[in-house]
């Protein structure tokens, strides 16, 4: 008897309802996987055989992670998020330890200790920490609007204490790009969630006193903000990755080269199938290819505001908008670096840079908005 009524409980938990499901949001995620796969293709091919001597070898990757992360995104479009609300802090430390481990038996590359090494693939656990601090928080903010302004300040030290942990961690890796998306993730929560401007701006204001002051700590990151003042003054050295990421940009015009006729990803841009994969399209697809990233990313986070508005609660609400704040800030950060609009930072663009890890943890956060959006109530704007 007990086990019947534990398998009923799993398939509660474990069921996918298609009907309520945002499709629309669903078909998005599938046409910036398959545009995404098509430009990793592209991209990677002479630094795949340059490196693997086999020119397919990084989209072959790619194309088998993007099945595994598609199934990681079903598994927990079918978990009940109230589920996962329970289980927040035993997933927390689990991050917490993931980095711990990194720090211990990290693979460093490049220079940075960021990787566990499972031999037949590396996972950077940083990318699952975003989405816990995230889930944390929105338990944490989702009881803003119903507690006294005293309460209110505790509940944004907890979230100042969430981010701290794995920022020590961080820290030291060195990663800190990731703070700085988590910092900026959980400031577009804070909004969501109804705090008031004056201390939301006193906490900017703080978190941008801190940033300042860690760059000035190193050297190389003090370096970075100085070629993005004039990436061309040393374009053979320091600004040489923005420089031939514009020459990229440049030369695609309207309609680009055409696929596959780039020049600059001939090993003049590092790694052109990641941070560097947008430059890449804009060259061989021109404006027009650059316009459908940014058409498909604006539809992405435009369905899943509407998923938060129509959302069952405060946390579910807030959960959404802190994962699809995860996503897009990571999305403007990385055109900004191949725009030159902001100093240079290793930041992936979503659902395109290689990476294997990386995107099933994207697809995980995708699942679970996948599973609020099936269980949205007919009104909105109840819950803002």
């Amino acid at each position: 008897m007990g086990r019947n009524r534990w398998m009923a409980a799993m398939k509660l938990k474990f069921k996918i309802n298609w009907r309520n499901m945002d499709h629309i949001f669903l078909l998005t995620l599938l046409a910036l996987t398959a545009y995404g796969l098509v430009m990793v293709f592209s991209a990677s091919a002479p630094s795949a055989f340059y490196i693997k001597e086999d020119s397919m070898y990084f989209f072959k990757n790619q194309a088998l992670w993007s099945v595994v992360g598609f199934g990681v995104m079903f598994l927990f479009s079918a978990i009940d998020y109230k589920f996962l609300k329970k289980l927040i802090l035993p997933i927390y430390v689990f991050g917490l330890i993931l980095l711990l481990g990194v720090a211990v038996f990290g693979k460093t590359i490049n220079g940075a200790k960021r990787w566990l090494d499972f031999g037949f693939s590396t996972i950077q656990p940083s990318e699952f920490v975003k989405i816990t601090i995230v889930m944390a928080c929105a338990l944490l903010l989702a009881e803003v609007k119903t507690i006294s302004v005293k309460k209110t300040l505790v509940h944004l030290v907890g979230c100042g204490l969430i981010i701290l942990l794995p920022a020590i961690f961080l820290l030291f890796q060195p990663h800190f790009s990731a703070i700085i998306i988590i910092c900026l993730t959980v400031g577009v929560m804070m909004l969501a969630a109804g705090i008031p401007f004056r201390i939301f701006s006193g906490i900017a204001a703080l978190a941008v006193v801190l940033g300042g002051i860690f760059i000035l700590l190193e050297p190389y990151r003090l370096q970075r903000v100085l070629s993005f003042i004039d990436p061309f003054a040393d374009k053979t050295g320091s600004g040489w990755q923005a420089v031939q990421s514009l020459y990229a940009i440049g030369s695609g015009g309207f309609s680009g080269l055409g696929l596959g006729r780039s020049r600059q990803k001939f090993l003049y841009i590092p790694e052109p199938q990641n941070d560097f994969i947008f430059s890449i399209a804009c060259e061989e697809l021109g404006f027009l290819g650059a316009l459908a990233v940014l058409l498909l990313f604006a539809l992405l986070l435009y369905r899943a505001v509407r998923i938060a508005m129509r959302a069952p609660d405060r946390y579910s609400m807030l959960l959404t908008f802190g994962l699809i704040s995860l996503t897009i800030v990571q999305v403007l950060l990385n055109l900004g670096v191949a725009t030159s609009s902001i100093p240079p930072t290793g930041i992936p663009l979503p659902f395109f840079s290689a990476g294997g890890s990386s995107f099933v943890f994207q697809m995980m956060s995708m699942g679970m908005i996948l599973n609020i959006s099936s269980q949205r109530d007919s009104g909105e704007l109840t819950h803002i």
